[in-house]
């Protein structure tokens, strides 16, 4: 069973580049053997300011970024979740093309991806649940073809986004008929959703990535 899911978390200010960086080192490392050991298929860590955000793919149960980041926890903020304070608040999944599988299926076009990427996007409040209502209804849907390997959640209003190219286009049903929800949501303005201004200009902003394993 392939589990994905994507955090949000937050670096704090004026820490030592010197002891965040040696913190990031000894976090690969230790992903790397999670990895060895078929724990974890693939972890993606990016950052934007002193944003950050992570991309996960576990193999088991209970794998959590509060074990396989301690390392990065004494240079993060902690959010006030339900449960109580966390470095690594969950983002809520609204997108996606593709339902892992059997890993083997799930993997077979990776190995020629040269790039796994990370986006964010910033939502203008009212547009927040426009954005979702209909994300949430071209997956329900399942007919629109998009990376198989993409996956959208949001955390307040900023969506994080991860896909990898070169792209390999897939549906959830694997039906070929032409979705009729994307027109709902092309009617209602897409581009009047974001705050370019936030992402540089863009709709969503290529981010760097800081830990690929």
């Amino acid at each position: 069973m392939i589990l994905r899911s994507e955090y949000r978390g937050c670096v704090k200010e004026n820490i030592s580049e010197e002891a965040w960086e040696s913190a990031l080192e000894q976090t690969k490392l230790t992903v790397q053997e999670q990895k060895e050991q078929n724990k974890v298929l693939t972890v993606c860590l990016y950052q934007h300011k002193n944003m950050l955000f992570l991309y996960m793919e576990t193999l088991q149960e209970g794998i959590c970024p509060e074990t396989l980041f301690a390392p990065l926890a004494p240079y993060m903020e902690k959010w006030p979740e339900e449960n109580g304070l966390t470095p690594w608040a969950p983002m809520y999944h609204i997108y996606h093309h593709s339902i892992p599988g059997d890993v083997s299926e799930w993997v077979k076009e990776r190995a020629a991806n040269e790039n796994r990427i990370g986006r964010i996007a910033f939502l203008k409040p009212e547009k927040l649940f426009s954005y979702t209502y209909w994300h949430y209804a071209i997956v329900q849907e399942g007919l629109l073809k998009g990376d198989k390997y993409q996956y959208i959640s949001l955390h307040e209003n900023v969506l994080f986004s991860y896909f990898e190219e070169p792209r390999h286009n897939v549906n959830i049903t694997g039906k070929e008929e032409e979705s009729k929800v994307i027109d709902g949501w092309m009617a209602v303005d897409p581009e009047s959703h974001f705050d370019r201004e936030k992402a540089c200009g863009n709709n969503f902003l290529v981010i760097d990535p800081i830990l690929m394993v």
